[in-house]
């Protein structure tokens, strides 16, 4: 059987840019871009685990019906690295050992489809050793990243506004990079202008 690949999609973040708006509620077609994310990566077949703050009660809306494991963050203002240390203690204490890797899944990045995701999951499971990383068809480092399960006590102890990337440079000579379409890697909304920009529409 091959490993499992579980995702955690960071959603707890508090959207300060958007000047008062909630940018994972800002609707992509008719869904807001968290339910989207979250379809999508549901569609690999993979675990996914969702992390919220305390108080996110239209974003746990916005995923009501999914198959997703909802896990709390209720020190959120602390840093983006509190996000993925309570996501990934909730997976480490409920996957089994098949669950080999963990993929790091922003919640503001719109362009990401099924298909890359397969793809880098299918990457991983070819050289389960390396720590997998999505990257624009140039080269240049972005998103996702799938990390081994061997590094993953390492990613526990994480601090401040990071995900992952002190792992990132202590394994460097692990890191190995898959281009992604377009700007997927690298495309997120943490503005209105950055939102009217990307739908074509008035901030």
């Amino acid at each position: 059987m091959d490993p499992t690949v579980a995702i955690l999609i960071l959603a707890a973040g508090a959207s300060t840019r958007m000047r008062g708006r909630d940018k994972l509620m800002q609707p992509i077609g008719d869904r807001p871009i968290l339910r989207r994310i979250a379809e999508t990566a549901l569609k690999t077949g993979m675990p996914v685990w969702v992390t919220l703050p305390s108080d996110a009660g239209t974003r746990q809306a916005a995923l009501d019906g999914l198959a997703v494991r909802i896990v709390p963050v209720p020190d959120a203002q602390l840093g983006m690295s509190r996000s993925l240390v309570r996501g990934l203690g909730a997976i480490m204490a409920e996957e089994p050992a098949i669950t080999a890797g963990l993929m790091i899944l922003p919640a503001d990045m719109p362009d990401f489809t099924t298909e890359a995701l397969d793809g880098l999951i299918h990457a991983f499971r070819s050289a389960p050793q390396q720590i997998w990383r999505g990257s624009t068809p140039e080269g240049q480092p972005g998103h996702p990243t799938i990390f081994p399960r061997d590094l993953w006590p390492e990613l526990a102890k994480v601090t401040g506004d990071e995900g992952g990337r002190s792992v990132l440079l202590a394994h460097r000579d692990r890191l190995s990079l898959l281009p992604l379409p377009g700007v997927m890697a690298l495309r997120d909304l943490d503005t209105p202008e950055d939102w009217a920009a990307y739908l074509g529409r008035p901030v």
